[in-house]
């Protein structure tokens, strides 16, 4: 990534944490997107406008994408509107991570501080491996999946797109975990989990909403 200049879409929270963590990597990010101007830039980083006006200044320059929105929804549907423009959405992977030389890590994911991922593991686009996450052996994430700090998949295990597994939570190898999951903090996983669902506890059980 060196020499090019990219823009951050999403300038809040997780956006913070990707911003900081380019910069340690000494890429240049040119400005940021938002509906509006920030009340808050700790970075001092340029107001480009919002991504979804037509006459965005992003879509007329030679730049790059990262997304600084943890909301796997949001950002998967971000990650269309820019590819939909020609334009590449780069990852960004901290340098105190420890990835597998056999493990393949799609576009547009962030990597943050002390993560570990494993022999042949595969993560989709889009996604994010939070703090201290351990993504085991053969492991498939599909795309815009989230990892939150401390959570462990152990080996071959599944996770369908958007899925979200919360911080310190365990899944037991070989679980498949489906589409559109929420796994709650703390979590202990035993069993595959269905799309559409949320799972809490040790052990984990389904939650059904009336």
């Amino acid at each position: 990534m060196l020499g090019k200049k990219v823009v951050l879409v999403g300038y809040s929270g997780h956006g913070y944490v990707i911003a900081e963590t380019a910069f340690e990597n000494d890429i240049e990010i040119v400005g940021y997107s938002e509906k509006e101007i920030q009340d808050s830039n700790p970075f001092n980083i340029e107001y480009l406008g919002f991504e979804g006006d037509e006459n965005f200044i992003g879509w007329n320059k030679e730049y790059s994408f990262i997304i600084g929105v943890g909301n796997n929804i949001l950002r998967q549907k971000i990650a269309n509107l820019i590819t939909s423009k020609g334009k590449s959405i780069e990852s960004i992977i901290h340098k105190s991570a420890s990835i597998s030389k056999s493990a393949k890590i799609g576009t547009g994911v962030f990597v943050n501080k002390n993560v570990a991922v494993n022999s042949f593991a595969i993560i989709g686009k889009n996604s994010i491996l939070n703090t201290g996450c351990i993504v085991e052996h053969e492991c498939i994430l599909h795309d815009s999946v989230h990892i939150a700090p401390g959570a462990v998949l152990a080996g071959n295990v599944r996770v369908g797109e958007r899925s979200f597994v919360g911080a310190n939570a365990v899944i037991k190898q070989g679980i498949i975990v489906g589409k559109d999951v929420i796994i709650g903090s703390g979590a202990v996983v035993i069993n595959d989990i269905l799309d559409n669902e949320v799972w809490v506890g040790n052990p984990a059980k389904k939650i059904i909403y009336l």
